[in-house]
């Protein structure tokens, strides 16, 4: 580290808040919230939760629960520090530079990973309407990429007008398969729903199927990781982290557990698309069809919201010199063109990477890694709020569903995610060396 490179000290405020034009107010930003949250994966749950039953009723209590305690504990961190305060200096201002640009540089990856990921399921689901685009599913995917980078360029208030606008359409087959669980369950009663297991429940499976769902609510944490685009950001982005998490934890109970109890859990198992069975199960084919279309939406919303946040982390990052200064150059607009860009190219290098796999196989695997990574950031800010004496109970909860859900992950994923955190070093070496930019005075912090 350059001895010219001023320490990051512990609660040191920042001297001048990001005035970049065009921020997002509070819809906006619960969308960015739930869109993030609700991609591709919620539609394709059911058939992976269908054979534990009522077990996977109780992993989703332990997955929603443990999910807003952490909710809570990143809410209460970014209030007390003024709202405009990303991940990773959430984490350096009381454990320092490195475990900040640690927790950081890992959670960049994971977002640019989720972007990569969740491109594939929306080609995944597109590719029944547009038959062609399953026949070149890297480079459709790379297209989604691009085409929704292109939006993010053009402005945050146009990404957020696509974001909110996305996010409302993308709950409309969730809308309307819970209305059709209550128009069952009015009119057939408990006969609708599988029986309650006379043995009992299992502890063994209600962690398998937590484990499951985790990818799922992964997101939350979205607004907290764009603060610096969201107007008055103190009173903003706890209310829409906690709003977003709770909404999308009711919205998956209600309808992941619908479809695995209310059919056959042989047949939703198998099925590849378990919200079209179920919708032309208790209604008809052609609404069911519909229901593709809006998952390939879907994905493509939250895509849109995690190009925004993956160029929002390392521009951050930079103007706190845990980042090179390269990554913190903005546009006119706002917009930080060199990070996004990066972080794009980031996301099509691996789809291309791993066009060998299979589309299950490599959302699988991809998911499952996202969400490694992205609980270092969990457990970081659980510690963060233990030290600094806040939201105690919640962040004892939400550090102990962590350390579990972590080790639920296995150790392949988890052991890659910290190799994946030591292998950005390299650029946080290269930041402190740089030593404070004389225009960027403002963003450095100080005792």
């Amino acid at each position: 580290m350059a001895a010219s490179a001023p320490p990051i000290l512990p609660n040191a405020p920042i001297e001048a808040e990001d005035n970049r034009p065009a921020k997002l107010g509070l819809w906006m930003s619960i969308a960015l919230v739930m869109g993030g949250m609700i991609g591709s994966g919620v539609f394709l749950l059911p058939a992976s939760l269908a054979p534990f039953g009522w077990n996977a009723v109780a992993g989703w209590g332990m997955t929603i629960a443990g999910a807003l305690c952490l909710a809570h504990v990143i809410a209460r961190l970014t209030a007390a520090d003024s709202g405009q305060i990303g991940p990773a200096e959430l984490v350096a201002r009381s454990f320092g530079p490195v475990a900040g640009f640690l927790i950081g540089f890992s959670y960049w990856v994971s977002v640019w990973a989720a972007t990569a990921t969740i491109s594939i399921g929306a080609v995944s689901y597109a590719s029944s309407f547009v038959p062609v685009l399953g026949l070149h599913p890297a480079l459709s995917a790379t297209g989604v990429i691009w085409m929704l980078t292109l939006v993010n360029l053009i402005g945050t208030r146009v990404a957020g007008s696509f974001q909110l606008v996305t996010t409302l359409l993308k709950l409309l087959p969730l809308i309307v398969v819970a209305l059709l669980i209550a128009l069952v369950l009015g009119q057939q009663g408990s006969a609708a729903i599988t029986p309650f297991p006379a043995e009992g429940l299992s502890w063994a499976r209600i962690n398998q199927a937590a484990a499951i769902t985790l990818w799922a609510m992964v997101g939350f944490e979205a607004a907290c990781a764009a603060s610096g685009r969201i107007a008055n950001p103190a009173r903003n982005v706890p209310r829409a982290t906690v709003v977003g998490a709770l909404l999308c934890g009711v919205i998956y109970l209600i309808v992941c557990s619908g479809i695995a109890l209310m059919l056959p859990a042989d047949r939703v198992a198998v099925s590849n698309a378990p919200f079209e069975l179920f919708v032309a199960t208790f209604w008809s084919a052609g609404p069911a069809a519909l229901v593709g279309l809006f998952a390939a939406i879907s994905a493509v919303g939250a895509v849109n919201g995690w190009i925004l946040v993956q160029g929002e982390l390392p521009y951050d990052m930079a103007q706190r010199q845990l980042m090179p200064r390269w990554f913190g150059k903005a546009a006119a607009n706002g917009v930080p063109v060199r990070a996004v860009l990066v972080a794009s190219l980031l996301a099509t290098l691996l789809v291309w990477a791993n066009s060998s796999r299979s589309m299950a196989g490599l959302f699988t695997f991809m998911a499952l890694l996202t969400t490694s990574v992205t609980l270092w950031l969990y457990l970081a800010c659980a510690l963060v709020a233990l030290k600094r004496r806040m939201a105690i109970p919640t962040a004892c909860a939400g550090l102990a569903y962590g350390l579990w859900a972590l080790w639920g992950a296995g150790l392949e994923a988890s052991g890659l995610s910290v190799v994946l955190m030591l292998a950005g070093l390299p650029l946080y070496w290269i930041a402190r060396r740089e030593g404070p930019d004389g225009n960027k005075t403002s963003a450095v912090l100080r005792p």
